[in-house]
């Protein structure tokens, strides 16, 4: 196993992620952990000793579960992450009763690690506001010993980030964000990875395999990839990939079966990243798997001064370009219930003053009108 230094100690390159643990007859809140303490004795005798769970991973239980199996392990060997679950509004007035109930779900005295929980633009206000004083409360557990290290994970965009660390950044040691080989350009990873360089806070990866969508490549695209290295898996172009990112300290992986665990761990056991064929390779891929069902949106802003209801447009595209790539999920929503009724993408007007202006000629209405009924 690789380790990376942080502040003196050394952490497995590779983490385990414990929102994808083997579950019972496929219910996500019935984690098995007879299967799952297989692949932690593997992944412990094997090196990692990074584990990261969250107060709404499966359905409340992951933080049980990190309990039952981390607990045969000596406490000092690992480290052990979770987080605020401030994704969710309502528990931000209860983060005293949260923040203990975490503990004992975990059967622990102190997190080595601990996070503000997705940081986005839903939330960021809450996160920021003072009178909530999640902040100051999360601080003070980090006096008294009972938070060692203090950071976030962010799925909200750049700016987002931005503010988040303009207020906290002083005293944010790293920071966990959604990083990999298509999400580089596609999400602008590397300008937020470039963002923690300037604050100098060291990257925590999340979905490194896009919740695996990167392992399912199809016959073509998995064949240009063997012709340079017949032997990795996908999985390894991921990791690679990430191995190759300054900056990165731990590379979480969620997963769900003990050959996933060997296969990893077999890939973490050297540090290669990928040369400038295998960049190329991988660039040339990602611009084709999202060139499908989204917009060439270079955000250059100037449909905005042309919107006579002053939506941020490029923002609505780059989300309408998540959503359409992913076949749904959360981000999209998320993002959007921040915005008032009237900056919605159904606020459009279909006047098409926006695209008399579009350099890049996208039918902007017809995107927005596109995006407005698949969130329905």
């Amino acid at each position: 196993m690789q380790y990376k230094e942080f502040r003196g100690e050394k952490l497995s390159a590779l983490g385990f992620g414990m929102m994808r643990l083997p579950v019972i007859d496929g219910d996500d809140a019935r984690v098995d952990e007879a299967q799952a303490a297989e692949m932690f004795d593997y992944a412990f005798s094997h090196g990692v000793n990074y584990f990261d769970t969250a107060w709404g991973y499966h359905s409340g239980n992951s933080e049980y579960a990190a309990q039952h199996l981390l607990s045969r392990y000596p406490r000092e060997r690992y480290y052990l992450a979770s987080k605020f679950p401030g994704y969710d509004l309502s528990t931000l007035p209860h983060k005293e009763e949260i923040f203990e109930t975490q503990l004992k779900k975990c059967g622990v005295e102190y997190f080595d690690f601990y996070l503000f929980h997705n940081v986005c633009e839903m939330n960021i206000d809450a996160y920021l506001d003072e009178s909530i004083g999640l902040y100051a409360y999360l601080m003070e557990q980090k006096r008294q010993g009972r938070i060692r290290h203090l950071g976030f994970s962010a799925h909200g965009n750049l700016e987002t980030m931005k503010r988040f660390l303009d207020a906290y950044g002083k005293d944010i040691e790293f920071c966990q964000i959604q990083l990999n080989w298509l999400d580089w350009n596609f999400q602008n990873a590397q300008a937020k990875v470039e963002l923690l360089r300037e604050w100098n806070i060291p990257v925590w990866v999340m979905e490194p395999v896009r919740g695996g969508s990167l392992t399912k490549l199809s016959d073509a695209n998995l064949a240009r990839l063997r012709a340079l290295h017949p032997d990795w898996p996908a999985a390894e172009w991921a990791f690679r990939f990430l191995q190759g990112i300054e900056g990165v300290t731990v590379t979480l992986s969620g997963m769900t079966s003990l050959e996933q665990v060997k296969e990893n761990i077999a890939t973490y056991e050297t540090m290669q990243p990928l040369s400038e064929e295998d960049l190329a390779a991988l660039r040339a891929i990602a611009a084709e798997m999202t060139s499908r069902g989204t917009v060439p949106c270079t955000a250059c802003r100037y449909c905005t001064t042309h919107c006579p209801r002053g939506l941020n447009i490029p923002w609505l595209l780059e989300l309408y370009n998540e959503h359409s790539y992913s076949g749904g999920g959360f981000l999209a929503p998320m993002a959007l219930s921040a915005l008032p009724k009237e900056k919605q993408p159904s606020a459009c007007l279909g006047c098409r003053s926006c695209e008399k202006v579009c350099p890049q000629k996208i039918k902007i209405s017809e995107a927005l009108k596109a995006f407005t009924e698949m969130l329905k």
